[in-house]
């Protein structure tokens, strides 16, 4: 389009001027990677460039543009300005690109040449390039030839090659070697040489190169065969290219060697000697001559016949098979037939000369004849082969028997020979017949094959004899029989889709279909469970998870083909297999525990309750404290919780912990719990009075003060919570002019003055004030004296602080100050913990009501002595910071002297 453009912008004439076609030629090898330099076309051109000899304003502008984007682009980056070209991310394959080796195809802007300048394995990328601006404007050809690495290595395309000598193959035959190794890559990097593994000492190989360049390995044979002594040689071809280094590739090659007709049939004797007595029935078996033919297939085919020596007589008495070599008694022998007959037979083989074996029959001449038994089968009989079904009833008959003499005057007797279930009885009332028949059940299992012999003998002693062959047919009496009754299996979890489990095996006594088995799953097994009912393999086509269900048992059925079928039915249990799947789960995400504070050092904050699906060592969960673990530690049998320290609320009134949790696989999972401990608030704190700073401070009060007005307070925090931190002020002492001038608010802790001052009523005045907590189970409390000092000015500040230096004479007075419910604790926070303090209360109602009574009770029966002890302490308080003036009910409380 850019060309199309520039075709009508400018004056054709001074286009056609400037323009014309430049070709540039460059080569590098397949494989490289990006950014590699290939040309810079703005210097091959020897155009003008940025940096060159020309002034800055002279020089120009060039741009370098690819024509088109077709297959040849995605696999080259043209820098626009400089005209360099390098490799793209696209990897060049030339075996890909350039298809053909020859000729001058091209395929997408790649193309496979073969010149003058280029050898017939070059394989060219071509690129079209616009440089511009108009006029240094040029159409350059760019061909960069791909030259062939050695990134291939050879390869057969089958993996298994076949080749037939005969065995009567000369030294020196050359045999090619169908499908030879492919190698994609050209020139010394294909396919080079060939090899054999192992030649046996009778085979090379030797490779003959065509004149398009294939090269094809030949067998030569080196060495005399033999199919008699070796038929088969089996050893492994190798193909090797020239590259550096060189590869390889290789199939199996199997060299049959085919039989010619190189041997000859053969007896094992030359002569064979056998006796014939002259009253042989029809049929007699004499001989059977057998020679042997070293070669295969129609090579060893043996016929048998009489030499052209043998006399007619001898032929007509005697029958010969001509496959099989069996000589039978084929007429009867006449009392003037000759008593030695000699038979030469030859056997027979394609393009042989024959074998000759001489059979010599002596005929034994009989005075008497012996006795005659004349069978008559009631069972199915087939040329002498009776046919009984097993599992048929006792006294099953098989056949009559007519015992006959020819002489008729003989005495013949007749028996039974041979082993089996059968009985041989005269037939009442009848003479000389007898009959055969079972004395018990036929077992196929236990025997297929019965010959018994019915014998003749008469009283010469001359006997005769019948053999009878006995075939039990099967029936389908017997089921199939697992090699296990109880089949147990097992499978590690989480196994793959169509697990091999087992195969299971029954076999089957009975012959035929009636001994096929198949196999089927039984009613109780799962869906997923698969059984092949031919091959008896057991597979489970989904994922066991143990933690689902561990052991699984159900049945299988061998079952055969008879009619009617029978069938066995054997146990499967499958025991799944822990693998640590699952990871220690914690009860409950977070924990939280209430302890009171001052709780002792291991003593029991709660348990952690953790479990893991997996068992035994999977299952098997250690605990540890990731923080805090210098105050905290975990029981890993039990999970109990426990602190090394005793805690303090007003040092940290709350913990938050993370417990890790691991199980004993390899490798252990994990997982981790927050635990949050709350400390409640126990009452081990006294009020703190932070204002007046000190028993010796004095206020000067007006005598003008009006009732009602606020002369001071008194202000005290609890470091305790909740009702702990609760604060009651009261007065408990009293001196001065009129004492009862001035009342404290129980809780606020503001003094007011009561009734109006009178002339009598200057003076200093000193009220000692108790601070007092509600905590539970015994309150707490400190003191501190209020000095204030009534007149209209301080004039003599000597004699006040005289007056304030001696113990004052001040009389306790025990009054319970009234409750107040809201602490005034104002810098810890206490919200958090009044849910709790409330419903622990509730739940303590009763146990507290009954505390109560009886503490009342004990406080009245001990308030007089108390009271007198009190009054002992009212002379003896001293009001100066260095001696404790709370030591009142024995029990040391704190003074508030800043």
């Amino acid at each position: 389009h850019l060309l199309l453009f520039l075709l009508f912008v400018g004056p054709f004439n001074c286009f056609a001027s400037y323009s014309r076609a430049t070709e540039l030629f460059y080569s590098l090898n397949e494989g490289l990677p990006a950014g590699v330099l290939i040309g810079s076309l703005a210097r091959d051109l020897r155009l003008p460039t940025a940096g060159g000899q020309h002034p800055a304003a002279l020089q120009p502008s060039l741009s370098f543009t690819l024509a088109s984007h077709g297959l040849g682009g995605q696999y080259v980056q043209l820098d626009n300005r400089s005209g360099e070209l390098h490799t793209s991310a696209v990897e060049i394959d030339r075996e890909a690109l350039c298809v053909e080796s020859s000729g001058a195809a091209v395929f997408g802007g790649a193309a496979a040449v073969s010149s003058s300048s280029l050898s017939s394995e070059s394989c060219l990328l071509l690129l079209d390039v616009l440089v511009l601006p108009q006029e240094y404007f040029r159409l350059v050809k760019v061909k960069i030839a791909i030259r062939d690495v050695n990134d291939n290595a050879p390869h057969f395309p089958v993996p298994h090659i076949c080749l037939s000598v005969p065995e009567n193959a000369p030294v020196n035959t050359r045999m090619a070697i169908e499908h030879p190794a492919l190698d994609p890559d050209v020139g010394t990097n294909g396919v080079q040489t060939y090899r054999l593994e192992d030649n046996y000492g009778v085979f090379t190989l030797d490779v003959e190169e065509n004149e398009s360049g294939e090269r094809t390995p030949y067998l030569i044979v080196m060495g005399a065969l033999d199919r008699e002594a070796r038929e088969e040689y089996v050893t492994v071809i190798v193909a090797e290219d020239g590259g550096t280094p060189p590869l390889v590739g290789s199939a199996t090659l199997t060299i049959g060697i085919s039989d010619i007709n190189d041997n000859c049939p053969q007896f094992s004797d030359s002569q064979l000697n056998v006796t014939l007595y002259g009253n042989s029935t029809l049929g007699t078996h004499v001989a059977t001559v057998h020679a042997i033919d070293m070669d295969l297939g129609s090579n060893a085919e043996i016929t048998y016949s009489y030499s052209q020596k043998v006399p007619q007589p001898s032929r007509d008495l005697f029958h010969l098979e001509e496959s099989t070599g069996t000589i039978t008694l084929s007429s009867k022998v006449d009392g003037d037939a000759p008593r030695l007959h000699r038979l030469i037979i030859l056997g027979n083989g394609p393009g042989c000369i024959p074998a000759v074996i001489t059979v010599l029959v002596t005929i034994i001449k009989v005075m008497m004849r012996p006795p005659e038994i004349v069978p008559r089968f009631i069972a199915n009989e087939v040329e002498g082969m009776v046919y009984l079904k097993e599992l048929e009833p006792i006294n099953t008959p098989i056949a009559f028997f007519t015992i006959k003499d020819p002489d008729e005057k003989y005495k013949v007797n007749c028996y039974l020979d041979g082993d089996g279930p059968f009985r041989l009885s005269p037939y009442k009332p009848y003479n000389n017949e007898y009959l055969l028949e079972t004395t018990k059940p036929l077992d196929y299992e236990t025997q297929q094959l019965y010959e018994i012999s019915v014998v003749a003998w008469n009283s010469e002693g001359f006997h005769v004899n019948k053999i009878i062959k006995v075939h039990v047919l099967d029936d389908n009496d017997n089921s199939p029989v697992f090699s296990q009754q109880l089949i147990e299996l097992s499978i590690e979890e989480n196994n793959v889709p169509h697990a091999f489990l087992t195969k299971l095996h029954a076999t089957d006594a009975d012959s035929g279909e009636r001994g096929q088995v198949s196999y089927f799953l039984g009613p109780d097994a799962p869906s997923y469970f698969n059984l092949d009912k031919t091959s008896g393999v057991l597979t489970v086509s989904t994922q066991l998870d143990r933690e689902e269900k561990e052991k699984y048992r159900y049945t299988v059925k061998a079952v055969d083909a008879g009619f009617p079928p029978r069938e066995s039915i054997a146990t499967v249990t499958i025991t799944v297999l822990d693998k640590n799947d699952n990871s220690p789960r914690f009860i409950n995400k977070d924990f939280s525990f209430f302890v009171p504070e001052n709780f002792p050092g291991f003593g029991e904050i709660g348990v952690i309750s953790v479990t893991d699906a997996d068992a035994g060592q999977n299952g098997w969960v250690a605990l540890s404290v990731l923080n805090g673990s210098d105050i905290f530690v975990i029981d890993t049998g039990k999970g109990v919780l426990r602190a090394k320290v005793s805690l303090d609320r007003e040092q940290q009134s709350s913990y938050v912990l993370w417990i890790e949790a691991v199980d004993g696989g390899d490798p252990a999972l994990s997982s981790t719990a927050k635990i949050t401990i709350l400390l409640l608030d126990i009452n081990d704190n006294p009020p703190l009075v932070l204002f007046p700073q000190s028993n010796m401070s004095y206020l000067l009060v007006l005598p003008s003060t009006l009732p009602g007005s606020p002369i001071t307070e008194v202000y005290a925090v609890d470091k305790d919570t909740g009702m702990n931190a609760v604060i009651a002020y009261s007065i408990i002492g009293r001196r001065g002019p009129r004492p009862d001038s001035f009342r404290i608010d129980p809780k606020t802790g503001n003094i007011t003055l009561e009734e109006s001052l009178m002339q009598n009523d200057y003076g200093l005045y000193r009220l000692l004030v108790k601070v007092s907590d509600h905590g539970y189970p015994e309150p707490l409390h400190s003191t501190v004296m209020v000095n204030l000092f009534v007149n209209d000015t301080v004039s003599n500040e000597s004699y006040i602080e005289s007056l304030l230096r001696k113990e004052p004479d001040i009389s306790i007075e025990e009054k319970q100050p009234q409750i107040s419910i809201e602490p005034t604790h104002k810098k810890i926070e206490s919200a958090s913990c009044m849910p709790m303090l409330v419903a622990l209360s509730i739940i303590s109602l009763g146990s507290i009501t009954l505390v109560t009574g009886m503490g009342i009770y004990i406080c009245l029966n001990k308030g007089k002595k108390h009271h007198r002890a009190d009054e002992n302490l009212e002379v003896q308080i001293p009001l100066n910071g260095r001696i404790n003036l709370h030591m009142l009910e024995k029990k040391p409380m704190e003074i508030s002297n800043i």
